[in-house]
């Protein structure tokens, strides 16, 4: 009894070391998690803050604004890849134009207020324009790779100052089509070609089959044959005796003669 009793000692005693390093470790991985919450708590809310500010921006007077999809008439966006948009803005303003930056999101057509994604916003540095000029910029953007297929709505921005106060116009507010990427068909597609496919084979199987069990049917019929020799046998057999069996020998030996 006291050989266990100094055994179970050991043990615990070489044990806990590994037990100490587990518990440190816990404790490290808890208290980087609760950093990461917290960083991430405040990061999240610098943004929301800045897209608030953002937000209430208005569109100055004199500035004017238009966009372009190049050689994508159709508004087509592929999932995952980027998509150019060519961004025009003309100053008939009275001092010159600082142009900031260009930012957009994507939104559920039905509603706006339910936003779908949030796009990169890119950022210029000492882009002027002057009076009576335009300017055009490129604005590179790419949707989720896991958003679905359809139709959804494109709000673009483009930020600028003017005498050190800033402002927002709206250079496009409208539809596209985002669709998968790598191809034209989209995977909803294959899925019911394939699904159309199979019942058209199943409907085959099944009228091959019933073709089958008719041919068989008719096949059994026409083996089924009544010998009339035989009738006419039994049928001799019943009138044996009666004066109609005797007039009717008589007749067949007429016949023969």
């Amino acid at each position: 009894m006291m050989n266990l009793r100094v055994l179970f000692l050991a043990l615990l005693l070489l044990a806990s070391p590994l037990l100490q390093v587990a518990r440190c470790q816990s404790d490290a991985e808890d208290h980087s998690s609760i950093v990461d919450d917290i960083v991430g708590e405040h990061s999240d809310d610098a943004v929301e803050e800045e897209d608030q500010d953002l937000d209430n921006l208005t569109s100055a007077p004199g500035v004017e604004t238009v966009c372009v999809f190049p050689k994508n008439t159709a508004k087509l966006v592929p999932a995952g890849e980027e998509t150019e948009l060519l961004v025009a803005l003309k100053n008939d303003g009275k001092t010159n134009v600082g142009v900031m930056g260009i930012r957009a999101s994507v939104h559920l057509p039905y509603d706006h207020k339910l936003l779908v994604q949030n796009l990169t916003m890119l950022r210029f540095n000492n882009a002027s324009i002057p009076t009576s000029r335009q300017a055009s910029f490129s604005y590179i953007f790419a949707v989720s790779q896991y958003l679905q297929p359809g139709a959804f709505d494109l709000v673009g921005y483009i930020i600028y100052d003017v005498e050190g106060k800033p402002f927002q116009s709206v250079f496009y507010n409208g539809t596209i089509e985002v669709v998968e990427s790598g191809g034209l068909i989209s995977g909803e597609s294959v899925f019911l070609i394939t699904l159309g496919i199979g019942l058209l084979l199943l409907l085959g199987l099944w009228a091959y089959s019933q073709v089958q069990r008719l041919t068989k049917k008719t096949k059994k019929v026409s083996k089924v044959e009544v010998g009339t020799r035989s009738t006419d046998a039994s049928l001799d057999e019943w009138l044996e005796g009666t004066t109609l069996a005797k007039t009717l020998s008589g007749k067949s030996k007429n016949k023969k003669n």
